[in-house]
């Protein structure tokens, strides 16, 4: 199966291992994985920012650039979602509406990727000890992804899942939110990490880099004792 990677703009400049160990695990499972080097970010950004129009352009080049029949898959439900929910209302009663349609379609968060097309749940990882899983809020609320890491989390060979408290409640990252109303911000990952460390948990995991650059931030200030790592790197660990 041919797939187009996107990969966005904090994991190519801050993460990038978490997109080399996404590209690991897809070929793992039998994908051929290509990667057009003129992809820069979704739009995202402009268009909470109240920059339409900025944003449309951005957005116009994201078209483009992911053209074609190929599925297209991103180690982000933040931008998945965005995609999917919003550039129906940029690009509305416009003559890119019907590619705006089929991008939608094609385009899919990692673990969805892996569970409802792929059909794959066990790629062979192994990590050793507890951990608790985050839900981003992009991923719950904007890509309906719940089941999908807790089904490939439960394969990985000694790896032991425990639910935290409040489990669905934001991280308090939102993107300029955390700039706009840092206090607020602090708070609400403060209650996150917590509710985290009282699982015992060793790992923080989720399917959001921003979730977890976040919350990391806060971890690594307190000193705390927790890994904050994205799925697609749990995924890759112990081959």
């Amino acid at each position: 199966m041919n797939v187009q990677l996107f990969i966005p703009c904090f994991v190519d400049q801050l993460f990038p291992e978490t997109a080399f160990n996404m590209v690991k695990v897809l070929e793992k499972a039998g994908c051929t994985v290509s990667y057009n080097a003129n992809q820069t970010c979704c739009g995202q950004p402009a268009f909470n920012a109240g920059f339409w129009d900025e944003s449309r352009s951005v957005c116009t080049k994201f078209l483009k650039d992911f053209s074609g029949t190929d599925y297209i898959v991103a180690p982000s439900a933040s931008c998945v979602g965005f995609v999917r929910n919003y550039y129906t209302k940029l690009f509305d009663n416009s003559s890119l509406h019907n590619q705006v349609k089929d991008l939608g379609n094609r385009l899919f968060e990692f673990s969805e990727f892996m569970i409802k097309v792929l059909k794959v749940e066990d790629v062979g990882a192994s990590l050793p000890g507890k951990a608790t899983y985050h839900d981003s809020c992009a991923g719950l609320r904007e890509c309906r992804i719940k089941t999908e890491p807790r089904q490939l989390l439960s394969k990985v060979k000694g790896l032991e899942i425990t639910e935290m408290n409040d489990v669905e409640t934001c991280c308090g990252f939102g993107g300029t939110f955390a700039v706009k109303f840092e206090a607020i911000s602090v708070g609400m990952g403060e209650q996150k990490v917590e509710n985290a460390l009282a699982t015992d948990a060793r790992y923080l995991i989720s399917t959001d880099m921003s979730c977890l650059m976040h919350l990391d931030g806060y971890i690594k200030n307190k000193g705390y004792d927790l890994k904050a790592m994205h799925l697609a790197d749990v995924l890759a660990s112990g081959w």
